[in-house]
């Protein structure tokens, strides 16, 4: 894969490690980083050996975001190989593909945990929003810059935001778009644990042990109660125009563009 490494635990059987990998750009979120986190995720349905995964980022961040300078991008949805001018219905399908890593994120089955090293920042939190369980180092730093962009959140990410923060959070962080740090993320419940830098990946592993030497069963069927339960109290469904807002926005942007 280009933009993802997929490691197999030797050490700790049954351990997987996904690391976004691209850290010339900081893991800014590619439209093939977005496909390969989904062939990732649908090869982890299908693991029964696996049964914790860690997520965590190359070199000095975990990521970026999305990646609005790569090809495609600029549609809001498209594509590398997309054509530059695509029907209404298929440009509204393309719209959908954070939506669709968010859903195959938090759709794995086995235990997953978030390594925050660095920033993270737009989609990059959505990302994390869609783990069981969060670690960052003393270091990082978050960012939700969405607004400031013109760009709207989407992906699923304020359900998943709601259940995390709660409602008054969410909005406060999503309109001022405010930097806000490890330990502000801890405070408010975003964050399970922050540790000092080194420690990051090692404590991951201590936790992944842990779980590891968990009945399998009972850890599964706590995870799938537990989402069932998230998804009672605030379904992602009720972004279903998520698409239709990306789109939108493009159209605004574009008029404005012509009025300038």
């Amino acid at each position: 894969m280009e933009t993802v490494l997929v490691e197999h635990d030797t050490e700790l059987p049954g351990l997987v490690t996904v690391t976004l990998d691209r850290p010339d750009k900081l893991n800014a979120i590619s439209f093939t980083m977005h496909r390969e986190l989904q062939q990732v995720c649908a090869a982890l349905r299908d693991d029964f050996e696996a049964r914790v995964v860690i997520l965590t980022g190359a070199g000095r961040a975990f990521s970026a975001g999305a990646d609005l300078g790569s090809a495609g991008a600029k549609d809001l949805g498209a594509t590398p190989s997309a054509p530059a001018t695509v029907n209404v219905l298929q440009e509204r399908a393309n719209a959908t593909i954070g939506n669709r890593t968010a859903a195959a994120l938090e759709g794995v089955p086995q235990v997953t945990i978030g390594a925050v090293n660095g920033l993270a920042i737009g989609g990059a939190v959505v990302f994390l929003a869609c783990m069981d369980i969060r670690l960052a180092a003393q270091s990082a730093w978050f960012s939700i810059p969405e607004v400031d962009l013109d760009i709207p959140m989407t992906w699923d990410s304020l359900p998943r935001f709601v259940r995390e923060l709660g409602p008054a959070r969410t909005k406060e962080l999503v309109m001022t778009c405010d930097r806000f740090s490890a330990e502000d993320a801890l405070r408010w419940g975003f964050l399970n644990h922050v540790v000092p830098d080194a420690d990051l990946l090692p404590r991951a592993r201590e936790l992944a042990a842990k779980l590891l030497a968990k009945d399998p069963m009972s850890l599964a069927m706590t995870k799938s109660a537990t989402n069932a339960i998230a998804q009672a109290m605030v379904p992602t469904s009720v972004t279903h125009s998520d698409p239709d807002y990306l789109v939108l926005a493009r159209l605004l942007r574009e008029e404005r563009a012509r009025r300038s």
